[in-house]
């Protein structure tokens, strides 16, 4: 008896599809995101460093570019606390979405794995950032919220794009007709 030809669940050659998306292109596509976005993140910090140092405020009209330094995560919570604490607790935070996004976007929308790409590397380009010198470099300044870096707001649009994704899919869902032979 010869051995089935088709790939079974167990086969490392499945791939799970949705949409016509690859479990392989989905992580690559994940993995070149976050990739690029880190690097571009941990590009302008230095830059920004050196141009804002001695004081200067760049206007933009709203926004302006204004150096600020945060040894604390978001809005300062923990500015107290040792650094080590604050890379350990951020990096495994960052590791365990890293996880989530590699194991959910194969199944999920192009949308929701951009979203879950700016989020890991957000994360990550501010796990890298304060792993220098304990704290990380914000130059992003608009009077009325706290001062904010790149990796900043690629964690919040990420977030914007996984609750896109999320509701468009849960639309999706709700508008298709439940197998036949359930009760709803």
């Amino acid at each position: 008896m010869s051995p089935d030809p088709t790939p079974g669940p167990t086969d490392p050659t499945t791939r799970v599809s949705t949409g016509g998306r690859s479990a392989t292109r989905s992580r690559w596509t994940l993995t070149i995101v976050v990739a690029v976005l880190v690097a571009a993140a941990l590009a302008v910090d230095p830059v920004a460093s050196r141009a804002l140092s001695d004081g200067r405020v760049v206007e933009l009209g709203a926004l302006q570019l204004k150096l600020a330094y945060n040894s604390g995560v978001a809005f300062s919570v923990g500015n107290g606390l040792p650094p080590w604490v604050l890379i350990a607790v951020t990096t495994t935070i960052t590791a365990a979405i890293g996880v989530y996004a590699w194991r959910t976007v194969p199944t999920g929308s192009p949308t929701g794995t951009v979203g879950l790409a700016a989020i890991v590397a957000g994360a990550a380009a501010n796990v890298i950032d304060r792993a220098a010198d304990g704290r990380v470099t914000d130059y992003f300044y608009t009077g009325w919220w706290p001062t904010f870096n790149s990796a900043d707001t690629y964690l919040t649009c990420g977030v914007v794009l996984v609750i896109i994704a999320t509701l468009r899919d849960g639309a999706t869902h709700s508008d298709t007709p439940p197998p036949p032979g359930t009760t709803t």
